[in-house]
């Protein structure tokens, strides 16, 4: 299962309608299909993230929500602008707390094998340290990290590469595409074969599918999936001039709707994405063929 942009109120109660919603339906899911693990594309904790790894908001946000059994299950953890705010280093001491929260560092990977036998590389990368102008002391860590990332993609094999990060590469929405995730990013994307790049950031749910320019080695489009309506829904579509419509596969938030949240599932010879909102809907599923 894939979430993002789930981190409730900084204040009592701490959690917001949205995200009560769509944890009762990861739960449903859950129950029904066992999934292996969560993947949480950051702003885990709106609006300042942690302070430490003692900050009670791991237990008003994190514990107390996601608290069926169903749900303790691996949670691997990358961060948003939001929780940068805070104290980053926080949430990833947190991992030494709980058998759950997998975050051992800014950006790190796993291979998860599927029960046909299928290979699935998940990176997830710091978009914020990466490309956010705030964050320009780290120019130099951005270096590492996209050198990190580069190693990364050149040595998978598996017949899947997910690619996670918070602010999306294109987006429709209030925040629109990234001018440089665009420019570091997608290269690497197209050139490396990856499978999808999913985002949070926007709080909403989109499909966008680009092409590859004519220097990559895989000329297969680029899918982009944005899942960002964890805990907050925005419709705004800022940015819908900026992308070919016919390149816009789905877009799905309403002011007062329930949020959503994201499947991945590996069988015979697809990896299938599901968008299920929060009141337990199918909004959208679509198929993605292995890279070879």
């Amino acid at each position: 299962m894939v979430l993002g942009d789930w981190g409730g109120h900084p204040l009592y109660p701490y959690t917001t309608r949205v995200q009560t919603a769509v944890r009762d339906q990861m739960v449903r899911y859950a129950l029904e299909h066992h999934p292996r693990f969560v993947v949480s594309l950051g702003d885990n904790f709106y609006k300042n993230g942690v302070q430490s790894s003692d900050d009670p908001r791991f237990n008003h946000t994190f514990e107390q929500v996601y608290s069926d059994p169903s749900l303790h299950i691996p949670w691997y953890v990358t961060v948003g602008n939001h929780d940068h705010h805070g104290n980053v280093t926080g949430q990833i001491d947190y991992s030494k707390k709980s058998n759950r929260w997998k975050f051992p560092d800014l950006y790190h990977k796993f291979t998860s094998q599927a029960a046909n036998g299928r290979f699935v590389d998940v990176i997830l990368i710091d978009t914020t340290v990466l490309c956010d102008d705030v964050y320009d002391p780290h120019v130099h860590f951005a270096a590492v990290q996209l050198a990190w990332l580069e190693d990364s993609l050149k040595q998978s094999s598996a017949d899947y590469i997910v690619v996670g990060g918070h602010h999306p590469v294109y987006s429709v929405g209030k925040h629109g595409p990234s001018t440089c995730l665009r420019r570091k990013l997608e290269p690497l994307l197209h050139t490396y074969g990856v499978s999808v790049y999913i985002a949070g950031h926007d709080h909403n749910v989109q499909h966008i599918q680009m092409l590859g320019n004519t220097s990559s080695l895989s000329n297969r489009p680029m899918d982009y999936f944005i899942v960002g309506s964890g805990s907050k829904t925005s419709s705004k579509r800022f940015h819908f001039d900026d992308i070919p419509e016919s390149q816009v596969n789905f877009f799905f938030a309403k002011p007062k709707d329930v949020g959503g949240f994201a499947c991945f599932e590996v069988s015979g010879d697809t990896m299938t994405v599901k968008m299920i909102d929060g009141l337990g809907q199918l909004q959208y599923k679509y198929p993605i063929n292995p890279r070879k």
